[in-house]
Order: C-alpha cells, then structure tokens, then sequence
C-alpha cells in the first residue's frame, strides 16, 4: 500500500483556511494535519457544532483524510506561548486546555479524522515534576474517556523542552493513565524530535513504537536543533523513515510539518510532496 501524506496548516498560516486545503488537496495530499487556531477554525468562534458539520463536508469534497493538531501557539492566551497547558498551576487554566482539546476531539470525531495529537506542555518556573505529573495524568485521562466516547484515537507527542519530552517518557504516561483505569493512549511521533534528544534514531523509534502510533509528522531536522526544515537541509534520513514506516504496515497519515515556511507555502506544498515521492522505497528494499 502507497503512504499517505498530510500536510500541516501551521506551514499554510498566510493563506486563508480554504484556500489552505485546496492547495494541500490540489498539490496530490491524502490529508491534512489541521492546527486548530483562531484564524484556521477557531474551535471557540460561534455556531462550533454547524462549523464542525460543514468541515467535514468540505474536507469529504476535496478527498482528504484528517488529523487534529493543537499546538496554536496564542489560542488560549495572547501573551503567554502555548498557555495555559494541563500542567499549569491554576486549575482554571487546566480546565481551559482540557476544554479546547475535548473540543479537538469532538472536531476530529464529527470530520471523521484519524487522531488528535496534544503535547504535555513546559513546566513553569517552580514547578517540579513530581507536583505537575499528576496534574497531567488526571488531564489526560479525562480527555482519554472522552476521546474513547467518540471514537477517536488520542495520541500524545513527546516535545523537546516539554514534561513528556522523550518516548520513554510517554511509555511511562501511558502506564500511568491506564493505572486510572482510562483509555489507552497512543504516540505521537514527531521523528525530527528524536534527532534534538538523540535517545533513538527516528527508525528505531518506528520499529519499536510500531503497534501504539497514532499519527506520525515528519520533516527534516539538524541534530540537536529544534528547528523544522524543509527536506534535504537537515540530518534527518527521511528515506529510512519510510522504509521502516512501510515495513511495519503503517498505513495511516504521515504528516509533513514545515511551519516556518508558510511564507512560501505555494511552492512547499507541492515541493515537499514531490520530494517524497521521488525517495519513495522500491518493494526490494522494503521486504529486504
């Protein structure tokens, strides 16, 4: 079976929303990566359920598949980065995270979508792991149950800098939400991100990781940078990646993230695509 790409609106963010998913589905994509933001379906604007239906009807129309990103960077608040998350230490502010990523989830049901990816967040200043840890057990469980109760596939992404930073760290979420008795959680996995923390090599990471994916991002990376770059211009092996991915069946989206070149998202769209496809693995290099 071929791949099937995605393309992550982050990188699309000086285009109008339309206009962002026909380039994706007219540049040859199977999907879209949606970041949910104010200006790309602000998921706290009115008449959500309505929006919600029409979306889907619109994403059916142009043939692509879905996943739901959160990771809009002033959605919740204008001043502070990627605030408030499930691990800040007013309760309101949790609660607020929770409600946007159940929303995510309602988004991705009623589309019919593939997964909602969320990260864990940055611990404030002062905050030790041992007092935000349960803060995001008991966040993610909650969101578990509900994303359980539509039918949609959770998957958290370990992030440089974040509490869940590496795999590992997601292996031991997982078991710690499961030991509440919630629904199982699946991984994110951004493969530029094992090249900042260098624990795997992004095929290892496929290999071993294989049977708990849930949505897979990809883009090129310098080793020990985070920094997403357009492929070629970092140290990724992105054709090991997709032999691995081929060889373990992964057959859901793998979505390209370039978000800082949305300033030239006309030509990127079409050109990481065609990037891909011309490294593709031939069918002896995937059985060998």
């Amino acid at each position: 079976m071929a791949p099937r790409f995605a393309y992550n609106t982050n990188g699309v963010s000086n285009h109008r929303f339309e206009d962002a998913l026909r380039l994706i589905a007219d540049s040859g994509y199977d999907g879209v990566a949606l970041t949910l933001d104010h200006h790309h379906f602000d998921p706290f604007a009115p008449d959500f359920e309505r929006r919600t239906e029409q979306l889907a009807a619109l994403l059916e129309r142009l043939g692509l598949g879905l996943v739901v990103e959160t990771g809009a960077r002033f959605l919740l608040d204008p001043r502070r980065k990627h605030e408030p998350t499930l691990i800040t230490p007013d309760a309101q502010g949790r609660e607020r995270r929770l409600e946007f990523l159940k929303r995510a989830v309602d988004v991705c049901s009623t589309c019919r979508g593939e997964a909602v990816s969320f990260w864990a967040g940055v611990p404030r200043p002062g905050v030790t792991e041992q007092v935000a840890w349960p803060w995001l057990v008991e966040g993610v469980a909650r969101l578990a149950d509900h994303a359980a109760s539509r039918g949609v596939v959770l998957a958290v992404e370990p992030e440089p800098g974040m509490l869940v930073e590496t795999v590992d760290a997601w292996r031991q979420l997982q078991v710690s939400v499961a030991a509440q008795g919630a629904a199982p959680v699946r991984l994110a996995l951004d493969v530029g991100h094992l090249l900042v923390t260098q624990e795997r090599t992004p095929a290892e990471a496929v290999r071993e990781f294989a049977s708990v994916l849930g949505t897979v991002a990809l883009e090129d990376m310098k080793r020990g940078l985070h920094e997403h770059l357009p492929f070629g211009e970092g140290d990724v092996d992105v054709p090991s990646v997709l032999r691995e991915l081929a060889r373990v069946g992964y057959d859901r989206l793998i979505c390209v993230e370039l978000s800082r070149d949305a300033h030239r998202a006309h030509e990127m769209v079409p050109g990481a695509l065609a990037w891909l496809r011309a490294r593709l693995p031939t069918g002896a290099e995937v059985a060998a």
